[in-house]
């Protein structure tokens, strides 16, 4: 057996205040289609999905390898034992595995393109299907997907880039503060791994608790005709194709509230999540969105008074601890602020 390595805790990351709540929203409505994380080298991204799937039921995490092939991917039918018993023998591939946790791709960019289209309709859909030869076997698939890309090694096709419910980008810390804290935090885990992890106990507890929670409150949440406005502004001004945007940014939306412990989904919601739905489906153009004449560049004095989706992350999303550490690093830190009543 492949010796286990602790995890470093989800609740000491720092500086990642947009990914993990990307990851969160993924974990509490696995069905958003999963979370691409893109940026360089050394930004913490396979530290930040080991530390979510410990937060899941299963607590498992499943790796998909560049190489893996199809029936790697979702499994295999024995035919011949179909033909002489008369039942379907079904061998489970990685997606059979990953039911209840999190699938993790490293270098998503990098995997053929049917392969990464058929992992991100069962990501979407909960259901895997195998067929073969007229026989099929279908089984339930729920899982947290997370998908990393460094852009510099190659993009993914525009159509494969839609297909993520969400998305966020990391990128280096030029904070000498910042460092020096996750450098610390790293050393520290290292040296005694398990009097770190005792340290964030109480704290993983309670989020892996609220987790649970808000995937039981997801269904008694209802989107009242302000949010739907809302999403439709936000989405025809960024010019997306289609209305995967809407409806990602909708059940992302809800699924913050839900995480929130609020009563019902509305604007600031939509607001928060907004940067993580459109940041890799925006289409960036000069020319007026629509027949009314209203341009994409000018905003109204209520937008103006609200808080841009990255400023509510970093102000509101307040369940870490006063003073957390870990070992992510992006730009521009800003510390975390503890969540109001």
């Amino acid at each position: 057996m492949s010796p286990v390595f602790p995890t470093f805790p989800f609740t000491a990351l720092i500086g990642q205040a947009p990914l993990q709540q990307a990851l969160l929203l993924a974990a509490v409505d696995p069905a958003l289609g999963g979370v691409l994380v893109s940026g360089p080298r050394g930004t913490a991204k396979s530290t930040a999905a080991r530390a979510l799937a410990e937060l899941l039921p299963e607590g498992h995490l499943v790796t998909l390898p560049l190489g893996a092939s199809e029936e790697q991917l979702i499994g295999t039918l024995d035919i011949e034992s179909a033909l002489r018993d008369g039942g379907v023998k079904f061998s489970p591939g990685l997606i059979a595995k990953a039911h209840r946790g999190v699938l993790y791709v490293d270098e998503v960019n990098l995997l053929p393109n049917p392969l990464v289209d058929q992992l991100l309709d069962v990501a979407a859909s909960g259901v895997n299907i195998v067929e073969r030869d007229g026989i099929s076997h279908r089984h339930e698939a729920r899982f947290v997907l997370i998908g990393t890309m460094n852009p510099e090694e190659g993009e993914l096709r525009p159509q494969l880039l839609d297909r993520f419910g969400l998305a966020v980008e990391l990128d280096n810390c030029f904070d000498a503060g910042a460092r020096q804290k996750i450098v610390k935090a790293r050393l520290a885990f290292d040296a005694d791994p398990q009097a770190f992890r005792e340290r964030h106990a109480g704290a993983q507890a309670a989020l892996a608790r609220r987790i649970h929670e808000a995937r039981g409150a997801l269904a008694h949440l209802e989107f009242d005709d302000a949010v739907h406005a809302r999403v439709s502004e936000l989405c025809i001004a960024a010019h997306v194709d289609g209305l995967r945007a809407d409806l990602v940014m909708l059940r992302a939306a809800r699924a913050l509230a839900a995480f929130d412990a609020a009563r019902a989904v509305d604007v600031a919601h939509v607001e928060r999540v907004a940067d993580a739905v459109l940041k890799h489906r925006r289409r960036e153009q000069d020319a007026q969105y629509s027949s009314r004449g209203a341009p994409a560049t000018h905003a109204t004095q209520q937008d103006r008074a609200r808080p841009s989706p990255q400023e509510a992350n970093d102000s509101d999303w307040g369940y870490l601890p006063p003073e957390p550490v870990g070992t992510a690093a992006v730009k521009n830190v800003r510390p975390l602020q503890p969540k109001k009543s």
